[in-house]
């Protein structure tokens, strides 16, 4: 006779890595968005297209903090105080990202 083990794994992720990219770069196109919206009128010197490039960078930028997100869920699967480092460094690296891709996004244009 063979003893079949009961427990159940609990998942380390409880969102799928899509998922969470997806929710950092919807954060990062709402916030240029509404940085870009309320730009006012663009100087003549800059490029037609130029919202194109920060509306790109910027929720990429997102996604790679979402991903990084992501990667610290089982730091926070630990407990405890963990839990609380794992999210205010995660708060911390998608702060420095979206910053980061802003300042690329903008670059050349309201960013000199």
């Amino acid at each position: 006779m063979t003893q079949q083990n009961e427990l159940r794994n609990k998942p380390v992720h409880p969102a799928s890595v899509g998922k969470r990219m997806l929710q950092g770069a919807t954060v990062g196109l709402i916030l240029i968005a509404f940085f870009l919206i309320g730009a006012g009128a663009p100087d003549p010197a800059w490029p037609s297209f130029w919202m194109v490039k920060p509306l790109l960078m910027v929720p990429a930028a997102g996604a790679l903090g979402g991903l990084f997100f992501y990667n610290m869920d089982p730091l926070r699967a630990q407990g405890g105080g963990r839990t609380v480092v794992a999210y205010i460094l995660s708060l911390l690296v998608f702060l420095v990202v979206l910053w980061l891709g802003t300042v690329l996004g903008l670059n050349g244009t309201m960013w000199d």
